[in-house]
């Protein structure tokens, strides 16, 4: 019987009413008394009781210290976690969280496990049969699906089927015949060393969704408020405007003063290519670093945790041209 650990952080899923709204009260304990019997030895710590709105760096390096502590202790770990931020908590676990050892599970539900029609039953049972067969890794397990939790993004506010694996297929899915895994694992990055916990990062950064009449001094004043990196979610392959409110000059000044600028596309599908259109590679010129097929979740992630290490802009450039976790597609 496979021993597992439930790291409950709160949610919807362990939401109960209130006068002022669902609020996280339910315990790991009460989320497992709920499920009825499961085939596995499970050991439950609630470490955060939060909506997952308010979880912010802090709480990524509590959830990620603590993983690391138990990850020799049990065969696989589950993560109960609100819906809202839980993708870019499983892409911050990813880097954070390097070569882990077990699988990690996210985990969490659109409606409290309380009410009747929920879906956190379903998703708890899968997590569970995730932890227990999944290779290691970080994951997120959501409506039949286990995804690459640094591909993972939530595309729906109420629907069941709330995330989607971007770019890359879902690890495994349920079908009649259970757990059923994907044969094309390439996409998954092999582990190539010993689990490091490492959870330094610099969460001064910004993410910017690019429109027709942008003003390229607010990134300007972004930087004088503090911002050391931005991710610019830019149009189509990474197309930025230069005629009259010049992006791709700002972007080049920005990077002589030692500011990474990050170009994703607004495209949830498919990736940025800088070198096709002439609005790209005039921002490419300047500097501008692709994200080619990641996740915004997973670019503003991937930046904060390279500015922790004091990488400089050649150096995180370089990083982003790395695929370090199944983050990215580089071929």
């Amino acid at each position: 019987m496979k021993k597992i650990l439930l790291l409950s952080t709160g949610g919807t899923i362990a939401s109960v009413a209130s006068n002022a709204g669902l609020v996280p009260k339910e315990t790991g304990e009460e989320l497992i008394k709920m499920l009825g019997k499961l085939p596995y030895e499970i050991q439950v710590r609630d470490i955060l009781q939060l909506d997952s709105s308010n979880i912010q760096p802090e709480e990524w390096k509590l959830i990620a210290q603590n993983i690391y502590k138990y990850r020799n202790d049990y065969d696989g770990i589950v993560v109960s976690h609100g819906t809202d931020t839980m993708a870019y908590t499983a892409s911050m676990l990813s880097f954070m969280l390097k070569n882990i050892n077990i699988p990690v599970v996210l985990t969490g539900s659109q409606v409290p496990i309380n009410v009747v029609l929920s879906d956190a039953h379903d998703n708890l049972r899968l997590a569970f049969a995730a932890a227990a067969s999944c290779p290691p890794d970080i994951y997120l397990a959501f409506h039949n699906k286990v995804m690459l939790g640094c591909r993972s993004v939530k595309v729906r506010t109420t629907n069941f089927d709330a995330f989607e694996s971007v770019n890359v297929p879902p690890v495994a899915t349920v079908s009649s015949d259970g757990l059923v895994f994907n044969k094309d694992d390439d996409f998954q990055k092999k582990h190539d060393g010993n689990p490091v916990l490492n959870t330094k990062i610099d969460a001064h950064v910004s993410l910017v969704k690019l429109f027709p009449g942008f003003d390229p001094n607010l990134l300007f004043a972004m930087v004088d408020s503090g911002c050391r990196g931005i991710v610019i979610e830019a149009y189509g392959l990474g197309g930025m405007n230069f005629i009259r409110r010049n992006m791709v000059a700002a972007i080049g000044k920005l990077i002589r003063q030692g500011i990474p600028v990050v170009a994703s596309s607004q495209c949830l599908y498919e990736r940025s290519d800088l070198t096709k259109y002439e609005v790209g590679r005039e921002a490419l010129l300047e500097g501008a670093i692709s994200a080619c097929d990641m996740t915004s979740e997973s670019a503003i992630t991937k930046l904060m945790w390279a500015l922790g290490q004091g990488m400089n802009v050649n150096e995180i450039a370089k990083f982003f041209g790395t695929n370090v976790t199944g983050e990215v597609s580089l071929k």
